[in-house]
Protein backbone atom coordinates (compact mmCIF):
# COMPACT_ATOMS: atom_id res chain seq x y z
CA UNK A 1 0.00 0.00 0.00
CA UNK A 2 1.22 3.51 -0.73
CA UNK A 3 1.18 5.25 2.62
CA UNK A 4 1.28 8.71 1.04
CA UNK A 5 -1.87 7.92 -0.91
CA UNK A 6 -3.75 7.50 2.35
CA UNK A 7 -2.51 10.73 3.94
CA UNK A 8 -6.00 12.01 4.71
CA UNK A 9 -7.15 8.87 6.49
CA UNK A 10 -5.20 8.32 9.69
CA UNK A 11 -7.26 5.35 10.78
CA UNK A 12 -6.79 3.50 7.49
CA UNK A 13 -3.07 4.26 7.43
CA UNK A 14 -2.56 2.98 10.98
CA UNK A 15 -4.35 -0.22 10.06
CA UNK A 16 -2.07 -0.63 7.07
CA UNK A 17 0.93 -0.13 9.33
CA UNK A 18 -0.22 -2.90 11.66
CA UNK A 19 -0.68 -5.22 8.70
CA UNK A 20 2.95 -4.62 7.74
CA UNK A 21 3.97 -5.52 11.29
CA UNK A 22 2.01 -8.73 11.21
CA UNK A 23 3.61 -9.73 7.95
CA UNK A 24 7.29 -9.52 8.91
CA UNK A 25 9.13 -8.56 12.15
CA UNK A 26 11.66 -5.80 11.67
CA UNK A 27 14.83 -7.70 12.48
CA UNK A 28 14.18 -10.19 9.63
CA UNK A 29 14.97 -7.37 7.20
CA UNK A 30 17.92 -5.89 9.07
CA UNK A 31 20.56 -8.57 8.97
CA UNK A 32 19.21 -10.79 11.73
CA UNK A 33 21.40 -10.89 14.81
CA UNK A 34 23.79 -8.17 13.68
CA UNK A 35 21.11 -5.53 13.25
CA UNK A 36 19.37 -6.68 16.43
CA UNK A 37 22.56 -6.20 18.43
CA UNK A 38 23.00 -2.76 16.92
CA UNK A 39 19.67 -1.63 18.35
CA UNK A 40 20.20 -3.22 21.77
CA UNK A 41 20.03 -0.69 24.61
CA UNK A 42 19.89 2.27 22.24
CA UNK A 43 16.74 1.88 20.17
CA UNK A 44 15.63 5.48 20.63
CA UNK A 45 18.97 6.85 19.43
CA UNK A 46 18.72 4.63 16.38
CA UNK A 47 15.31 6.05 15.51
CA UNK A 48 16.49 9.63 16.08
CA UNK A 49 19.34 9.05 13.63
CA UNK A 50 16.89 7.73 11.05
CA UNK A 51 14.49 10.65 11.46
CA UNK A 52 17.33 13.17 11.18
CA UNK A 53 18.49 11.56 7.96
CA UNK A 54 14.96 11.91 6.63
CA UNK A 55 14.96 15.63 7.43
CA UNK A 56 12.52 15.38 10.32
CA UNK A 57 13.46 17.62 13.26
CA UNK A 58 10.49 17.07 15.57
CA UNK A 59 11.34 15.29 18.81
CA UNK A 60 9.11 12.49 20.08
CA UNK A 61 8.97 10.16 23.04
CA UNK A 62 8.66 6.64 21.68
CA UNK A 63 6.67 3.89 23.28
CA UNK A 64 7.36 0.23 22.76
CA UNK A 65 4.60 -0.03 20.17
CA UNK A 66 5.85 3.02 18.26
CA UNK A 67 9.38 1.69 18.08
CA UNK A 68 8.27 -1.65 16.75
CA UNK A 69 5.88 -0.18 14.17
CA UNK A 70 8.49 2.31 12.99
CA UNK A 71 11.16 -0.35 12.51
CA UNK A 72 8.66 -2.63 10.77
CA UNK A 73 7.96 0.07 8.19
CA UNK A 74 11.67 0.73 7.72
CA UNK A 75 12.03 -2.92 6.82
CA UNK A 76 9.83 -2.28 3.78
CA UNK A 77 11.94 0.65 2.61
CA UNK A 78 9.37 3.29 3.49
CA UNK A 79 10.98 6.71 4.21
CA UNK A 80 10.32 8.30 7.58
CA UNK A 81 8.33 11.11 5.99
CA UNK A 82 5.87 8.53 4.67
CA UNK A 83 5.04 7.58 8.22
CA UNK A 84 3.40 10.95 8.79
CA UNK A 85 6.12 12.60 10.85
CA UNK A 86 5.67 15.82 8.87
CA UNK A 87 1.97 15.59 8.14
CA UNK A 88 -0.90 15.41 10.57
CA UNK A 89 -3.28 12.53 10.92
CA UNK A 90 -0.77 9.69 10.31
CA UNK A 91 1.11 7.33 12.63
CA UNK A 92 2.83 9.69 15.07
CA UNK A 93 -0.42 11.62 15.56
CA UNK A 94 -2.80 8.66 15.47
CA UNK A 95 -5.19 8.20 18.35
CA UNK A 96 -4.36 6.40 21.58
CA UNK A 97 -6.63 3.51 20.71
CA UNK A 98 -4.45 2.42 17.80
CA UNK A 99 -1.28 2.70 19.88
CA UNK A 100 -2.83 0.42 22.44
CA UNK A 101 -3.74 -2.05 19.72
CA UNK A 102 -0.12 -2.07 18.58
CA UNK A 103 1.09 -2.61 22.13
CA UNK A 104 -1.35 -5.48 22.63
CA UNK A 105 -0.16 -7.10 19.41
CA UNK A 106 3.47 -6.89 20.51
CA UNK A 107 2.64 -8.28 23.94
CA UNK A 108 0.70 -11.20 22.49
CA UNK A 109 3.00 -12.02 19.58
CA UNK A 110 6.43 -11.43 21.02
CA UNK A 111 6.00 -12.01 24.75
CA UNK A 112 3.19 -14.52 25.16
CA UNK A 113 3.86 -16.43 21.93
CA UNK A 114 7.64 -15.87 21.98
CA UNK A 115 7.91 -15.42 18.19
CA UNK A 116 11.39 -14.67 16.82
CA UNK A 117 12.89 -15.09 20.30
CA UNK A 118 16.68 -14.84 20.41
CA UNK A 119 17.18 -15.69 24.09
CA UNK A 120 15.68 -18.00 26.69
CA UNK A 121 15.51 -17.12 30.39
CA UNK A 122 15.17 -20.00 32.87
CA UNK A 123 14.18 -19.33 36.47
CA UNK A 124 12.22 -21.05 39.24
CA UNK A 125 11.49 -24.04 37.03
CA UNK A 126 9.99 -22.04 34.16
CA UNK A 127 11.26 -20.70 30.83
CA UNK A 128 10.58 -17.48 28.95
CA UNK A 129 11.39 -17.04 25.25
CA UNK A 130 12.30 -13.36 25.07
CA UNK A 131 14.25 -10.80 23.03
CA UNK A 132 17.47 -9.03 23.95
CA UNK A 133 16.32 -5.69 22.53
CA UNK A 134 13.47 -5.66 25.06
CA UNK A 135 15.45 -7.14 27.95
CA UNK A 136 17.97 -4.31 27.64
CA UNK A 137 15.39 -1.95 29.12
CA UNK A 138 16.42 -3.66 32.37
CA UNK A 139 19.63 -2.38 33.92
CA UNK A 140 20.38 -5.93 35.04
CA UNK A 141 20.27 -7.40 31.54
CA UNK A 142 21.75 -4.33 29.87
CA UNK A 143 24.90 -4.73 31.96
CA UNK A 144 24.92 -8.47 31.34
CA UNK A 145 24.74 -8.16 27.55
CA UNK A 146 27.01 -5.15 27.07
CA UNK A 147 29.91 -6.27 29.25
CA UNK A 148 32.39 -9.12 29.04
CA UNK A 149 30.16 -11.50 30.95
CA UNK A 150 29.86 -15.03 29.59
CA UNK A 151 26.07 -14.60 29.43
CA UNK A 152 26.43 -11.94 26.72
CA UNK A 153 26.89 -14.69 24.12
CA UNK A 154 24.60 -17.32 25.61
CA UNK A 155 21.25 -18.22 24.06
CA UNK A 156 19.92 -19.81 27.25
CA UNK A 157 20.48 -18.00 30.55
CA UNK A 158 19.70 -19.64 33.91
CA UNK A 159 18.63 -16.88 36.30
CA UNK A 160 19.35 -17.30 40.00
CA UNK A 161 16.63 -15.85 42.26
CA UNK A 162 18.07 -15.18 45.73
CA UNK A 163 15.03 -13.21 46.95
CA UNK A 164 12.27 -15.38 48.43
CA UNK A 165 9.69 -12.68 47.70
CA UNK A 166 10.07 -13.33 43.96
CA UNK A 167 7.92 -16.04 42.39
CA UNK A 168 7.11 -17.10 38.82
CA UNK A 169 3.96 -14.96 38.72
CA UNK A 170 6.00 -11.88 39.60
CA UNK A 171 8.59 -12.69 36.93
CA UNK A 172 5.78 -13.12 34.39
CA UNK A 173 4.49 -9.62 35.18
CA UNK A 174 7.94 -8.03 35.19
CA UNK A 175 9.09 -9.63 31.92
CA UNK A 176 5.73 -8.77 30.36
CA UNK A 177 6.09 -5.13 31.40
CA UNK A 178 8.99 -4.83 28.94
CA UNK A 179 6.59 -5.51 26.07
CA UNK A 180 3.65 -3.28 26.95
CA UNK A 181 2.84 0.30 27.88
CA UNK A 182 0.67 -0.28 30.95
CA UNK A 183 0.99 -2.81 33.76
CA UNK A 184 -1.84 -3.57 36.17
CA UNK A 185 -0.43 -4.27 39.64
CA UNK A 186 -2.70 -5.87 42.19
CA UNK A 187 -2.17 -4.66 45.78
CA UNK A 188 -1.93 -8.28 46.93
CA UNK A 189 0.90 -8.95 44.43
CA UNK A 190 2.79 -5.68 44.64
CA UNK A 191 5.52 -6.87 47.05
CA UNK A 192 6.55 -9.79 44.82
CA UNK A 193 6.52 -7.59 41.73
CA UNK A 194 8.54 -4.93 43.54
CA UNK A 195 11.12 -7.52 44.55
CA UNK A 196 11.48 -8.73 40.96
CA UNK A 197 11.60 -5.17 39.59
CA UNK A 198 14.37 -4.25 42.05
CA UNK A 199 16.39 -7.32 41.09
CA UNK A 200 16.11 -6.50 37.37
CA UNK A 201 16.64 -2.76 37.98
CA UNK A 202 13.44 -1.50 36.36
CA UNK A 203 13.09 1.99 37.83
CA UNK A 204 9.77 2.79 36.18
CA UNK A 205 8.12 -0.36 37.48
CA UNK A 206 9.62 0.17 40.94
CA UNK A 207 8.07 3.63 41.03
CA UNK A 208 4.70 2.23 39.94
CA UNK A 209 4.87 -0.38 42.69
CA UNK A 210 5.56 2.37 45.20
CA UNK A 211 2.54 4.37 44.05
CA UNK A 212 0.35 1.26 44.25
CA UNK A 213 1.49 0.63 47.80
CA UNK A 214 0.87 4.22 48.91
CA UNK A 215 -2.63 4.16 47.44
CA UNK A 216 -3.54 0.92 49.23
CA UNK A 217 -2.12 1.38 52.73
CA UNK A 218 -4.60 -0.06 55.20
CA UNK A 219 -4.90 -2.17 58.32
CA UNK A 220 -4.17 -5.41 56.40
CA UNK A 221 -1.29 -4.06 54.31
CA UNK A 222 0.51 -1.39 56.33
CA UNK A 223 2.95 -3.69 58.14
CA UNK A 224 3.99 -5.77 55.14
CA UNK A 225 4.25 -2.64 52.97
CA UNK A 226 6.43 -0.90 55.56
CA UNK A 227 8.70 -3.92 55.90
CA UNK A 228 9.03 -4.32 52.12
CA UNK A 229 9.65 -0.62 51.58
CA UNK A 230 12.42 -0.82 54.17
CA UNK A 231 14.04 -3.77 52.37
CA UNK A 232 13.84 -2.24 48.88
CA UNK A 233 14.59 1.37 49.79
CA UNK A 234 11.23 3.05 49.12
CA UNK A 235 11.43 5.88 51.65
CA UNK A 236 8.23 7.56 50.48
CA UNK A 237 6.27 4.34 51.10
CA UNK A 238 7.78 3.97 54.58
CA UNK A 239 6.78 7.55 55.36
CA UNK A 240 3.22 6.95 54.13
CA UNK A 241 2.91 3.82 56.26
CA UNK A 242 4.18 5.61 59.36
CA UNK A 243 1.73 8.47 58.78
CA UNK A 244 -1.12 5.97 58.55
CA UNK A 245 -0.02 4.25 61.75
CA UNK A 246 0.37 7.52 63.65
CA UNK A 247 -3.19 8.43 62.68
CA UNK A 248 -4.81 5.03 63.29
CA UNK A 249 -2.92 3.19 66.04
CA UNK A 250 -4.93 4.88 68.80
CA UNK A 251 -8.03 6.06 66.91
CA UNK A 252 -8.88 2.67 65.38
CA UNK A 253 -7.29 0.01 67.59
CA UNK A 254 -7.13 -3.40 65.93
CA UNK A 255 -6.04 -6.74 67.40
CA UNK A 256 -4.49 -8.12 64.21
CA UNK A 257 -2.54 -4.91 63.65
CA UNK A 258 -1.16 -4.99 67.18
CA UNK A 259 0.02 -8.55 66.65
CA UNK A 260 1.90 -7.56 63.48
CA UNK A 261 3.61 -4.44 64.79
CA UNK A 262 7.20 -5.12 65.81
CA UNK A 263 9.24 -3.39 68.47
CA UNK A 264 11.15 -1.15 66.04
CA UNK A 265 8.00 0.27 64.42
CA UNK A 266 6.02 0.72 67.62
CA UNK A 267 8.97 2.54 69.17
CA UNK A 268 8.96 5.06 66.32
CA UNK A 269 5.25 5.65 66.83
CA UNK A 270 5.27 6.01 70.60
CA UNK A 271 8.09 8.54 70.68
CA UNK A 272 6.47 10.78 68.05
CA UNK A 273 4.58 13.93 69.02
CA UNK A 274 2.46 13.32 65.90
CA UNK A 275 0.83 10.23 67.43
CA UNK A 276 -2.92 10.80 67.31
CA UNK A 277 -3.66 10.12 70.99
CA UNK A 278 -7.24 9.58 72.08
CA UNK A 279 -8.02 10.78 75.62
CA UNK A 280 -4.71 11.12 77.53
CA UNK A 281 -1.18 9.71 77.87
CA UNK A 282 -2.46 6.97 80.16
CA UNK A 283 -4.22 5.53 77.11
CA UNK A 284 -0.87 5.27 75.34
CA UNK A 285 0.45 3.20 78.23
CA UNK A 286 -2.69 1.05 78.18
CA UNK A 287 -2.36 0.45 74.44
CA UNK A 288 1.26 -0.64 74.95
CA UNK A 289 0.21 -3.02 77.71
CA UNK A 290 -2.29 -4.67 75.34
CA UNK A 291 0.27 -4.74 72.52
CA UNK A 292 2.89 -6.40 74.75
CA UNK A 293 0.36 -9.01 75.86
CA UNK A 294 -0.44 -9.86 72.22
CA UNK A 295 3.23 -10.07 71.31
CA UNK A 296 3.77 -12.65 74.05
CA UNK A 297 0.42 -14.38 73.48
CA UNK A 298 -0.07 -14.32 69.69
CA UNK A 299 -2.67 -17.10 69.81
CA UNK A 300 -5.08 -14.89 71.77
CA UNK A 301 -8.32 -14.53 69.86
CA UNK A 302 -11.11 -12.39 71.21
CA UNK A 303 -12.93 -9.06 70.88
CA UNK A 304 -11.02 -5.83 71.35
CA UNK A 305 -13.21 -4.96 74.35
CA UNK A 306 -11.98 -8.04 76.20
CA UNK A 307 -8.30 -7.43 75.47
CA UNK A 308 -7.46 -5.13 78.40
CA UNK A 309 -9.09 -7.37 80.99
CA UNK A 310 -7.22 -10.42 79.72
CA UNK A 311 -3.94 -8.47 79.60
CA UNK A 312 -4.40 -7.36 83.22
CA UNK A 313 -5.21 -10.92 84.31
CA UNK A 314 -2.10 -12.20 82.54
CA UNK A 315 0.08 -9.54 84.20
CA UNK A 316 -1.32 -10.47 87.59
CA UNK A 317 -0.36 -14.09 86.97
CA UNK A 318 3.16 -13.01 85.92
CA UNK A 319 3.59 -10.97 89.10
CA UNK A 320 2.60 -13.96 91.18
CA UNK A 321 5.08 -16.22 89.41
CA UNK A 322 7.99 -13.74 89.42
CA UNK A 323 7.40 -12.20 92.81
CA UNK A 324 5.86 -8.84 93.56
CA UNK A 325 9.17 -7.01 93.82
CA UNK A 326 10.60 -7.49 90.33
CA UNK A 327 9.18 -5.23 87.58
CA UNK A 328 8.14 -7.02 84.41
CA UNK A 329 10.59 -5.15 82.16
CA UNK A 330 13.44 -6.57 84.25
CA UNK A 331 12.31 -10.13 83.51
CA UNK A 332 13.52 -12.10 80.49
CA UNK A 333 10.15 -11.92 78.73
CA UNK A 334 9.74 -8.20 79.35
CA UNK A 335 13.26 -6.95 78.56
CA UNK A 336 12.73 -6.65 74.74
CA UNK A 337 9.91 -4.14 75.34
CA UNK A 338 11.99 -1.77 77.45
CA UNK A 339 12.90 0.64 74.58
CA UNK A 340 9.22 1.12 73.77
CA UNK A 341 8.03 1.88 77.30
CA UNK A 342 10.94 4.32 77.64
CA UNK A 343 9.08 6.71 75.32
CA UNK A 344 5.87 6.87 77.35
CA UNK A 345 5.58 10.41 78.73
CA UNK A 346 5.15 9.40 82.33
CA UNK A 347 4.96 12.97 83.63
CA UNK A 348 1.46 13.17 82.14
CA UNK A 349 0.38 9.89 83.75
CA UNK A 350 1.49 10.44 87.35
CA UNK A 351 -0.35 13.81 87.38
CA UNK A 352 -3.58 11.79 87.78
CA UNK A 353 -4.08 9.78 90.98
CA UNK A 354 -6.00 6.87 89.47
CA UNK A 355 -3.47 6.48 86.67
CA UNK A 356 -0.51 6.63 89.07
CA UNK A 357 -2.06 3.85 91.15
CA UNK A 358 -2.41 1.63 88.05
CA UNK A 359 1.28 2.12 87.24
CA UNK A 360 2.16 0.99 90.73
CA UNK A 361 -0.19 -1.99 90.57
CA UNK A 362 0.99 -3.24 87.16
CA UNK A 363 4.65 -3.18 88.21
CA UNK A 364 5.76 -3.16 84.59
CA UNK A 365 8.15 -0.22 84.88
CA UNK A 366 11.32 -0.16 86.99
CA UNK A 367 10.84 1.95 90.17
CA UNK A 368 13.75 4.24 89.35
CA UNK A 369 11.91 5.40 86.20
CA UNK A 370 9.00 6.62 88.29
CA UNK A 371 11.19 8.09 91.01
CA UNK A 372 12.98 10.39 88.57
CA UNK A 373 9.68 11.53 87.04
CA UNK A 374 8.13 12.26 90.44
CA UNK A 375 11.20 14.34 91.35
CA UNK A 376 11.10 16.26 88.08
CA UNK A 377 7.39 17.05 88.40
CA UNK A 378 7.79 18.15 92.02
CA UNK A 379 10.44 20.70 91.05
CA UNK A 380 8.27 21.88 88.14
CA UNK A 381 5.42 22.52 90.57
CA UNK A 382 7.70 24.42 92.93
CA UNK A 383 8.96 26.60 90.08
CA UNK A 384 5.36 27.38 89.15
CA UNK A 385 4.42 28.32 92.68
CA UNK A 386 7.58 30.02 93.97
CA UNK A 387 9.71 30.93 90.95
CA UNK A 388 7.04 32.72 88.92
CA UNK A 389 7.16 30.16 86.07
CA UNK A 390 4.01 31.16 84.22
CA UNK A 391 4.65 28.82 81.29
CA UNK A 392 6.66 28.84 78.05
CA UNK A 393 7.19 32.27 76.51
CA UNK A 394 10.03 31.48 74.13
CA UNK A 395 9.98 29.23 71.09
CA UNK A 396 11.48 25.83 71.80
CA UNK A 397 9.94 23.54 69.23
CA UNK A 398 12.44 20.74 69.84
CA UNK A 399 11.50 20.56 73.51
CA UNK A 400 7.83 20.74 72.59
CA UNK A 401 8.12 17.82 70.16
CA UNK A 402 9.86 15.58 72.67
CA UNK A 403 7.97 16.31 75.88
CA UNK A 404 4.58 17.94 75.24
CA UNK A 405 1.39 16.52 76.69
CA UNK A 406 -0.57 14.45 74.13
CA UNK A 407 -4.35 14.19 74.36
CA UNK A 408 -7.39 13.88 72.13
CA UNK A 409 -11.15 13.61 71.78
CA UNK A 410 -13.57 12.04 69.31
CA UNK A 411 -16.58 14.10 68.24
CA UNK A 412 -19.09 11.58 66.93
CA UNK A 413 -21.42 14.12 65.30
CA UNK A 414 -21.89 17.83 64.86
CA UNK A 415 -23.13 19.60 67.98
CA UNK A 416 -21.95 21.42 71.10
CA UNK A 417 -19.11 19.95 73.18
CA UNK A 418 -17.15 21.17 76.20
CA UNK A 419 -14.47 19.16 77.99
CA UNK A 420 -11.22 19.18 79.95
CA UNK A 421 -8.54 16.50 80.09
CA UNK A 422 -7.90 14.91 83.47
CA UNK A 423 -4.78 15.46 85.51
CA UNK A 424 -3.03 18.20 87.43
CA UNK A 425 -1.60 20.78 85.02
CA UNK A 426 0.07 23.18 87.49
CA UNK A 427 -3.10 25.12 88.17
CA UNK A 428 -3.94 25.72 84.51
CA UNK A 429 -7.55 24.55 84.11
CA UNK A 430 -8.04 24.57 80.35
CA UNK A 431 -11.53 24.10 78.96
CA UNK A 432 -11.99 23.19 75.31
CA UNK A 433 -15.25 24.00 73.53
CA UNK A 434 -16.55 23.02 70.12
CA UNK A 435 -19.62 24.99 69.07
CA UNK A 436 -20.91 26.48 65.82
CA UNK A 437 -17.81 25.13 64.05
CA UNK A 438 -15.48 27.07 66.35
CA UNK A 439 -12.91 25.52 68.67
CA UNK A 440 -12.25 27.70 71.72
CA UNK A 441 -9.75 27.51 74.57
CA UNK A 442 -10.70 29.00 77.91
CA UNK A 443 -8.52 29.44 80.97
CA UNK A 444 -10.96 28.71 83.77
CA UNK A 445 -10.36 30.23 87.18
CA UNK A 446 -13.61 31.41 88.81
CA UNK A 447 -16.42 31.02 86.28
CA UNK A 448 -16.85 27.22 86.40
CA UNK A 449 -16.24 24.58 89.10
CA UNK A 450 -12.89 22.79 89.06
CA UNK A 451 -11.96 19.66 90.98
CA UNK A 452 -8.38 20.73 91.66
CA UNK A 453 -6.24 23.72 92.56
CA UNK A 454 -6.41 26.66 90.17
CA UNK A 455 -3.69 29.23 89.62
CA UNK A 456 -4.78 32.80 90.24
CA UNK A 457 -1.80 34.39 88.52
CA UNK A 458 -2.89 37.25 86.25
CA UNK A 459 -1.43 35.65 83.15
CA UNK A 460 -0.47 32.12 82.18
CA UNK A 461 1.35 31.00 79.05
CA UNK A 462 1.22 27.74 77.15
CA UNK A 463 2.53 26.23 73.96
CA UNK A 464 0.10 24.16 71.93
CA UNK A 465 -0.73 22.52 68.65
CA UNK A 466 -4.23 21.41 67.69
CA UNK A 467 -5.04 19.04 64.85
CA UNK A 468 -8.35 17.90 63.43
CA UNK A 469 -8.86 14.89 61.20
CA UNK A 470 -11.53 12.60 59.83
CA UNK A 471 -10.93 9.23 58.21
CA UNK A 472 -12.65 6.89 55.79
CA UNK A 473 -13.30 3.21 56.49
CA UNK A 474 -9.75 2.25 55.46
CA UNK A 475 -8.15 4.78 57.79
CA UNK A 476 -7.18 7.25 55.07
CA UNK A 477 -7.42 10.95 55.82
CA UNK A 478 -10.57 12.54 54.44
CA UNK A 479 -9.78 16.01 55.73
CA UNK A 480 -7.35 17.53 58.22
CA UNK A 481 -6.46 20.89 59.75
CA UNK A 482 -3.64 21.97 62.04
CA UNK A 483 -2.83 25.16 63.92
CA UNK A 484 0.88 24.40 63.86
CA UNK A 485 3.08 25.16 66.86
CA UNK A 486 1.68 28.18 68.75
CA UNK A 487 2.43 30.22 71.87
CA UNK A 488 -0.58 31.60 73.74
CA UNK A 489 -1.07 33.90 76.74
CA UNK A 490 -4.40 33.87 78.62
CA UNK A 491 -5.66 36.02 81.46
CA UNK A 492 -8.06 34.73 84.07
CA UNK A 493 -11.27 33.34 82.49
CA UNK A 494 -10.16 34.56 79.05
CA UNK A 495 -11.34 32.73 75.93
CA UNK A 496 -9.44 32.37 72.68
CA UNK A 497 -10.74 31.09 69.33
CA UNK A 498 -8.22 28.49 68.20
CA UNK A 499 -9.80 27.42 64.93
CA UNK A 500 -12.72 28.42 62.72
CA UNK A 501 -13.85 25.50 60.59
CA UNK A 502 -15.33 25.50 57.11
CA UNK A 503 -18.51 23.42 57.22
CA UNK A 504 -17.85 22.17 53.69
CA UNK A 505 -14.70 20.41 54.89
CA UNK A 506 -16.18 18.86 58.02
CA UNK A 507 -16.78 15.12 58.11
CA UNK A 508 -17.84 13.25 61.22
CA UNK A 509 -16.74 11.52 63.34
CA UNK A 510 -14.14 14.23 63.85
CA UNK A 511 -10.96 13.54 65.80
CA UNK A 512 -9.34 16.32 67.83
CA UNK A 513 -5.73 15.88 68.89
CA UNK A 514 -3.81 18.40 71.00
CA UNK A 515 -0.27 18.84 72.28
CA UNK A 516 0.29 21.12 75.28
CA UNK A 517 3.21 22.43 77.30
CA UNK A 518 2.23 24.24 80.51
CA UNK A 519 5.62 24.91 82.12
CA UNK A 520 8.77 26.51 80.85
CA UNK A 521 11.47 24.01 79.85
CA UNK A 522 14.22 26.45 80.92
CA UNK A 523 15.54 25.68 84.41
CA UNK A 524 17.40 28.97 84.75
CA UNK A 525 14.60 31.25 83.61
CA UNK A 526 14.69 34.72 85.11
CA UNK A 527 11.59 35.35 87.28
CA UNK A 528 11.46 39.03 86.32
CA UNK A 529 11.33 38.47 82.54
CA UNK A 530 8.79 40.80 80.90
CA UNK A 531 5.40 39.63 79.70
CA UNK A 532 4.88 39.29 75.92
CA UNK A 533 3.21 42.19 74.17
CA UNK A 534 0.66 40.14 72.22
CA UNK A 535 -1.69 37.55 73.68
CA UNK A 536 -1.07 34.94 70.97
CA UNK A 537 1.89 34.20 68.72
CA UNK A 538 2.52 31.78 65.93
CA UNK A 539 5.93 30.16 65.76
CA UNK A 540 7.23 29.16 62.36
Amino acid sequence: MDVNAERGNGLHTATATVSLMKKTPYWTHHGGEKSHTHHTGNTHNFINQQTQQAGVRDKHTYRTGEVFTYLSCLSYGQPVSNLGLRCSGLFWNCNRKKLKSTSKYIYQTLFLNGENSDIRICALGQEWNLHKVYLCQSGYFSSMFSGSWKESNMMVIPLEIPDQNIDTEALQVVFGSLYRDDVLIKPSRVVSILAAACMLQLDGLIQQCGETMKENVGVKTVCVYYSSASIYGLDSVMKKCLEWLLNNLMTHQNVDLMKELGVDVIELLIQSSDLFVMQVEMDVYTALKKWMFLQLNPSWDGPIKQLLADADAWLCKCRTEMGEEEPFLKAEDGAPFTPVFRHVRLQYIINDLASARILERDNILPPDWLTSVYKSQWFAMLRTEHDNDNGPQDANKEEFESSSMRCGRKLTKDGDYCWRWTGFNFGFDLLVTYTNRFIVFKRNTLSQPCGGAVSMQPRRHLAYRLRLASFDNSGKLVCSRSTGYQLLTLEKDQEYVVMNLDSRLLSFPLYVCCNFQYTSPHMDRCPDSPEPESSARSVS
